[in-house]
């Protein structure tokens, strides 16, 4: 289909043994036309249990079982994937910035860099960067430096435990309304009706 990615359905199986070991299994099926289409895709838990060996010299694991949760990954040791998404953004942020710049300036960089971005989606900010700077250098310097300016900026702006207050108040309010969409509630009249 034109202008529709597809993406590859994949899924993952974890068979747990007798002896505790644990071996995952990725099985890839069919396409899938937008990354949330469960109709072609195998059913995975979002977490399992899994056996713990006896006897590992590391003082966490001590035996028995431990949960394994599939929805987020695992972030104990870094958070790289939103690190990734943080730079991807500021280099999207940063070519509108420098769009608007050069319309304002430089109407003829302004419609080459128009084009490009059109062709060059920045969504990858390392991949576009680097294609930029094969073409116009200066442009490429110039997007990397706003990004850089940009989140030096945001570094100041933002305030980590309004962020966390933000987040929770929205948790919070999508799970109360999701609450009253689920509650059935009684209506008077069956009520008075049935009584009487």
């Amino acid at each position: 289909m034109p202008g529709v990615q597809m993406m590859p359905a994949v899924a993952a199986a974890v068979d747990v043994r007798a002896e505790g070991g644990m071996r995952r299994v990725a099985v890839s099926g069919g396409t899938s036309l937008f990354a949330g289409d469960r109709r072609r895709r195998p059913h995975r838990a979002s977490c399992s249990v899994r056996v713990l060996r006896q006897g590992r010299p590391s003082s966490r694991s001590r035996g028995g079982l431990g949960i394994v949760c599939n929805l987020g990954g695992q972030y104990e040791e870094s958070f790289e994937d939103v690190q990734l998404q943080l730079m991807n953004y500021f280099t999207y942020k940063a070519v509108r910035t420098v769009l608007t710049q050069l319309y304002e300036m430089n109407p003829l960089s302004y419609r080459w860099f128009y084009n490009f971005v059109a062709v060059n989606k920045p969504t990858d900010g390392k991949l576009f960067l680097r294609a930029l700077g094969k073409e116009r250098q200066e442009l490429a310097e110039r997007v990397m430096i706003t990004r850089l300016h940009l989140y030096g900026k945001w570094i100041k702006k933002c305030d980590h435990a309004k962020m966390y207050e933000k987040i929770s108040d929205e948790n919070l309010a999508l799970m109360r309304e999701r609450l009253m969409e689920t509650v059935v509630w009684p209506t008077d009249d069956a009520d008075t009706e049935k009584i009487g």
